[in-house]
């Protein structure tokens, strides 16, 4: 009888070789065709950490074959390699066993107590086990970070050595982190030795490690033309235990660095550090062309999707990655990624394009409240960003103040984007069911110069999701003529979309035809005909 976590796994695979097919790979050739100002002059690369590990379990056989098939031809996998008890090396995004698979819920496995680094340190250790014991009883890869899916947890993702890897994924290039050398020494394994012996069978394009004293140990074994060492920073007041300085006190060396790497791997806010009270990013640093200066190459790590950015991004990650690679004055030589599809289609997509890039399809791209992700809704900014942006309709979802001026406004009710719960007005919350349910101050209780006095505030489309708050001070809401005339006299055609969402629309109708010669379209929610105009003449 079938197993149900085979059949499940059988199901998954299939699905997956079907996204295979139908996934376009993203292919280098238009970036090799732009000067870079990487160290080489050729793109970025992209190191698909742990494979494509923002959606399947790090180092499991589906994140490889799915980093190769969605990003760059060069896409280079990363594998964080850990010593099994009889000296194979294993990928494994953690030195605790239990925070990338299911050990701890098999009882045949007890956990231990050891020193790491000078602290100690309990959990189960690869070093503990030889291979075959943690393949014979079920030990399976899971996704080790619980806010991203789980579906994929239970398709027996084996645990991989790393020639496993190159046997199932023919990755183009491999990259082999060595994390724990001086864990792995005080207990009798060798990482120098797996290293000398997985490259007589194994092409490894890098070899980084956290612990100089380690790439200094085998800098003579490798052969610098096939293989390159790096040096990875940690955060800056950690302690590299081979040297016991840390990290801040080696970065202020880079010359010394060169002398056994050819490049570092550094967190991204050693490049672009984030102010940690406002969320926004401060000045770069010149760490990149200082390195670049000596000779060293630099590749910046934690590039994930699902993780709060700076608003300077407004949560698009192929934003982040355009200010490390295409900034006017450095570029990395490589992203650590666990979206490497993200990370290639910045490199070879966005970059050297810009805004005035050609559309390859022609598509209509109708702006929400205008560029209301970057500034408040309906307000001035919202709509000049949504037309730089390149925007071929903007919107107005009309609302009629008390004096019966339309304005631009995302909702009858003014409480959720503005700040009129707060003001002198908030005594004229009331409820009317038949517009929405629970309390608003609505916008025909208001005169014009009321509205206009409010604050407009950003969207929260989520509980745990702001959106840049140095913009909800900055904006201002528009009349539905001030909207038109804004979209007047466009160096390239503009159209406008204007949404009604009342029932009864004739007053808002005579107020159109008094303002507007020719409209393209008209959209009215809640009324069932569509009303179009021609020149002077509305109908419905």
């Amino acid at each position: 009888m079938w197993n149900a976590r085979v059949l499940l796994r059988s199901f998954s695979l299939l699905h997956f070789l079907v996204l295979h097919s139908v996934l376009p790979q993203v292919s280098a050739q238009g970036s090799n065709a732009t000067t870079w100002n990487t160290l080489s002059g050729n793109p970025p690369l992209v190191i698909a950490r742990g494979g494509f590990s923002g959606i399947f379990p790090d180092s499991s056989d589906f994140a490889y074959l799915f980093a190769v098939a969605a990003s760059l031809k060069n896409v280079i996998l990363w594998c964080d390699v850990q010593l099994t008890k009889d000296a194979q090396g294993i990928c494994i995004p953690d030195l605790k066993l239990e925070n990338a698979t299911n050990i701890a819920q098999n009882a045949k496995y007890k956990s231990s107590t050891y020193p790491v680094n000078g602290a100690t340190t309990s959990g189960y250790f690869s070093m503990d086990y030889t291979l075959e014991d943690l393949r014979s009883n079920n030990v399976f890869l899971v996704q080790g970070i619980y806010t991203r899916t789980e579906k994929f947890n239970n398709n027996a993702f084996q645990i991989l050595t790393v020639n496993n890897v190159v046997k199932t994924a023919s990755p183009p290039g491999l990259w082999l982190n060595i994390q724990h050398d001086a864990f792995y020494t005080q207990h009798n394994l060798s990482m120098k030795n797996f290293v000398r012996s997985v490259s007589t069978t194994v092409n490894v394009s890098y070899i980084s490690s956290p612990e100089a004293g380690f790439l200094r140990s085998i800098r003579t074994d490798i052969n610098p033309k096939r293989t390159k060492l790096v040096f990875r920073f940690m955060e800056k007041g950690e302690v590299d235990p081979s040297t016991n300085q840390t990290y801040a006190t080696l970065l202020k060396n880079l010359t010394s660095i060169k002398t056994f790497a050819s490049g570092i791997l550094v967190p991204k806010d050693y490049i672009w550090p984030v102010d940690l009270k406002s969320h926004y990013l401060q000045p770069h640093t010149s760490l990149v062309s200082d390195a670049h200066t000596v000779g060293l190459e630099v590749f910046a790590s934690t590039f994930e999707n699902d993780i709060p950015i700076s608003y300077n991004y407004s949560y698009d990650p192929v934003a982040e990655h355009l200010s490390f690679i295409e900034n006017g004055n450095f570029s990395v030589d490589g992203v650590l990624s666990d979206f490497p599809l993200t990370s290639s289609t910045a490199i070879d997509c966005f970059a050297h394009n810009g805004l005035n890039a050609p559309k390859k399809v022609n598509t209509l791209v109708i702006s929400k409240y205008g560029a209301s992700g970057d500034y408040p809704p309906c307000t001035d900014l919202a709509y000049e960003k949504a037309f730089s942006d390149g925007a071929d309709v903007l919107d107005c979802p009309v609302q009629i103040s008390k004096d019966g001026i339309p304005f631009c406004f995302s909702s009858i009710d003014l409480i959720p984007n503005t700040n009129v719960a707060q003001s002198r007005f908030n005594d004229l919350s009331k409820s009317i069911p038949e517009i929405q349910s629970g309390d608003g101050i609505f916008a025909f209780d208001l005169y014009w110069n009321n509205i206009s006095s409010l604050t407009p505030l950003m969207l929260k489309p989520f509980s745990t999701l702001y959106r840049n708050p140095k913009f909800n001070e900055k904006v201002s809401l528009l009349t539905l003529s001030e909207f038109l005339n804004f979209t007047q006299g466009r160096p390239s055609p503009l159209g406008v979309v204007i949404i009604i969402e009342v029932r009864s629309v004739q007053a808002i109708i005579s107020v159109l035809q008094s303002l507007i010669p020719s409209i393209g379209c008209i959209l009215c929610e809640h009324v069932i005909s569509v009303m179009k105009c021609s020149k002077a003449q509305l109908t419905v």
